[in-house]
């Protein structure tokens, strides 16, 4: 095969040790020399130095775990050209596995151009993930705390997702501190439901009155701790995150113009859309992608009971979401008399099953 680059190297990396193999071609042979490093930050720098003397113009290393990261940190300020490669695309053939053996491997791929290289951000991107990634995180916790903390109340019988549509809201906080200081009277604890709460005061009562101990208390207490301290730590990420957005502003702009975007979701999409070559932010782009939320956004008013199914749509209905079911036509569909309910089920039945009504032998015939 060609041979694209003539002096490479392959890193496999680990927790502790990094094992480099070079391959020099000269004359129409093809030399390898392998070391072993530390993953300590002098043993790394050691490492470029050592790439730099053999004159390594490319080196290649796989993606293990976040293992490679401080690797590409320490020699990204080096003369040659960083590959990352995806650890299932240069998977070897099993047996006779070694260290050694896959540097030597992913020399080898890389020296004829075997390794497809994947996209990796700039480091005011990479953090800016790392903050939205740990706020994922701490979302899903809060969330998991909070479903702990309906599993104590149902424990002791205190239907209060019965009758509120959200828990941790106003209304249900206040009751369930009144329950961890020890109030027990329901009346009391109704008085505390915000004045928009839809139940009524009886429900209410009837949905707080419980047995809760000792035990249900401290439960309480403790995971609306937890809720209140990861509450504060998503607040303070979000500050962070929104400080790092100051070189992304344009792209926020940009994305919060589509329909439908919230403003975490434009945190979460900035970063991708300003730092990958393969998406970059133009005017024409968004507008594109705007339209097409518009039109599947578009809203579609459904026909009054004994109306024509397709009258006063803009645009064809589809009936069904498998690629053989037909659409409804633009124009109206004219009838003599008024269609009831039961005749427009029959028309959609029809046209979403043409032969339904045919037996089994007829439909044999027909297909």
């Amino acid at each position: 095969m060609e041979v694209m680059y003539a002096r490479c190297a392959g890193l496999d990396v680990h927790k502790e040790t990094v094992v480099a193999c070079v391959r020099i071609v000269e004359g129409g042979e093809v030399s390898r020399s392998v070391r072993t490093f530390a993953t300590t930050t002098a043993s790394l720098i050691e490492l470029g130095e050592w790439l730099e003397v053999n004159g390594c113009t490319h080196v290649a290393m796989e993606a293990t775990g976040v293992y490679w990261k401080p690797v590409w940190q320490v020699l990204a300020d080096s003369s040659f050209e960083l590959v990352l490669a995806n650890a299932a695309q240069v998977k070897n053939v099993p047996g006779r596995k070694t260290d050694v053996n896959d540097a030597a491997w992913l020399s080898e791929l890389l020296a004829h151009g075997l390794v497809r290289a994947r996209f990796v951000p700039e480091p005011a991107i990479q953090e800016l993930r790392g903050l939205l990634r740990t706020r994922k995180q701490l979302v899903r916790e809060k969330a998991s705390h909070v479903q702990r903390l309906q599993k104590t109340l149902e424990e002791a019988n205190i239907k209060l997702e019965t009758v509120l549509s959200d828990v941790m809201g106003r209304s249900g906080r206040a009751m369930i501190q009144a329950l961890i200081d020890g109030e027990t009277d329901p009346a009391k604890l109704a008085a505390l439901a915000h004045w928009k709460v839809r139940a009524s005061a009886a429900t209410l009562r009837e949905a707080l009155h419980g047995r809760i101990k000792r035990h249900h208390r401290f439960l309480l207490r403790l995971h609306l701790q937890q809720v209140d301290a990861l509450d504060a730590a998503i607040a303070e990420i979000d500050r962070e995150a929104d400080a790092g957005l100051a070189c992304f502003r344009d792209a926020v702009k940009q994305l919060s113009t589509i329909p439908g975007e919230l403003r975490s979701s434009c945190r979460r999409s900035a970063p991708t859309w300003a730092g990958s070559p393969a998406l970059p932010i133009c005017a024409p782009g968004l507008a594109c992608v705007a339209q097409r939320r518009k039109c599947r956004q578009a809203p579609v008013d459904s026909p009054a009971p004994g109306s024509p199914l397709a009258q006063g749509h803009a645009r064809s209905m589809r009936l069904g979401c498998r690629a053989h079911q037909s659409y409804l036509p633009t124009r109206a569909i004219c009838a003599t008399a008024r269609s009831t309910r039961a005749e427009e089920s029959d028309l959609r039945c029809c046209c979403l099953h043409p032969h339904g009504r045919l037996s089994h032998a007829q439909r044999r015939h027909v297909l």
